[in-house]
């Protein structure tokens, strides 16, 4: 953030310390507001403007020499500071600030070494034009233009300029499709991002629809700042014989009548072509759900199941015998449907 913007800024307030918070303070507070409106953690547009600001409010607080010049110009903007010459009564004491300023504008900026002073007092005319404030220390700050940022005064062919705040890079977005077996199992992608290609592990278990976060592989930050992410957009495509509910695989399991009423061992394969027998209780009907412990998605130290999903089939095209055979069965089945 450039330093004329601070005028506006109340970063003690942003972060809910005191001016005088020590650095642990203010970490402290950071870290538990990063929690709390971090964008991973918090989706709404709202938390990522507030995580924009606390993340402003700690660069500057957290770093020593740069909360000295925020106080210092904060200081200078209250009430319509105006400067003036002389150690008069009723003035501001601006010794406290003379190792900032000699930093900022070299050691001869017009303060003195012996016991000379900067006396503030208030004009009532509203904050002041912070270019206007650095262009009076512009004495000794050294001759000619810089390469960096913005200038803050020339006063006798003399400037200031402000070195560039680091700038995290922007985000990018990118598609990848997966087989239901790689959504499963998880994968190992080839990317590519301006021209350089690298690899990105998919874990075992993503779903239809899911972000995926590169940490560091968006666009590259400016003046030192880290780069921006990757956020990998994943479309699962929908597979004939299996399906996935959290972390378990879902399959139909074709049985006979003769396997729904009397029970019985039925074989499948699952997604990996392995065989798989299935105990089918008597009294089955389609629909009911039944459970392979531990052969479902591998995550973490708790693997999902294999569910089969019971599905009675008929002969497509049943023979007088068979007709014969059903109506007699359901007439000594009685009423068992609920209808």
């Amino acid at each position: 953030m450039a330093e004329n913007e601070w005028l506006n800024k109340d970063f003690y307030k942003v972060l809910g310390v005191s001016k005088d918070a020590t650095e642990t303070d203010i970490t402290k507070a950071y870290r538990k507001l990063a929690r709390k409106y971090h964008p991973d953690l918090n989706k709404t547009k709202e938390a990522e403007e507030k995580f924009k600001d606390i993340s402003e409010a700690y660069d500057v607080l957290s770093n020593k020499s740069e909360r000295q010049k925020y106080d210092a110009i904060r200081q200078f903007g209250m009430g319509g500071a105006r400067f003036a010459g002389g150690s008069g009564a009723g003035g501001f004491d601006a010794s406290g600030f003379s190792d900032i300023f000699g930093s900022m504008f070299g050691n001869a900026s017009g303060m003195g070494g012996n016991g000379s002073r900067i006396r503030f007092s208030t004009s009532g005319g509203g904050n002041p034009d912070i270019n206007g404030i650095f262009s009076m220390f512009g004495g000794a700050a050294g001759r000619g233009g810089s390469p960096y940022g913005q200038s803050y005064g020339n006063a006798g062919g003399y400037s200031y300029e402000e070195a560039p705040s680091p700038q995290r890079g922007d985000d990018r977005n990118s598609k990848i499709s997966l087989t239901l077996r790689q959504a499963v199992k998880g994968a190992t992608v080839s990317l590519s991002v301006d021209g350089k290609k690298f690899k990105a592990h998919v874990p075992a278990g993503v779903h239809d629809g899911q972000k995926i976060k590169l940490a560091g592989k968006g666009k590259p930050g400016l003046n030192g700042g880290a780069a921006g992410d990757l956020y990998l957009h994943v479309t699962v495509k929908p597979d004939e014989t299996f399906a996935m509910r959290d972390s378990d695989i879902i399959m139909d399991l074709p049985v006979t009548v003769g396997e729904a009423v009397s029970g019985g061992k039925v074989e499948a394969k699952d997604i990996d072509g392995n065989p798989v027998t299935f105990k089918v209780p008597a009294g089955s009907s389609s629909g009911t759900e039944l459970r392979l412990a531990g052969l479902g998605v591998q995550r973490g130290n708790q693997p999902g199941d294999l569910i089969g999903r019971v599905q009675i089939m008929v002969p497509a095209k049943p023979g007088l015998m068979l007709k014969h055979v059903a109506k007699e069965f359901d007439e000594k089945a009685g009423d068992y449907l609920a209808r």
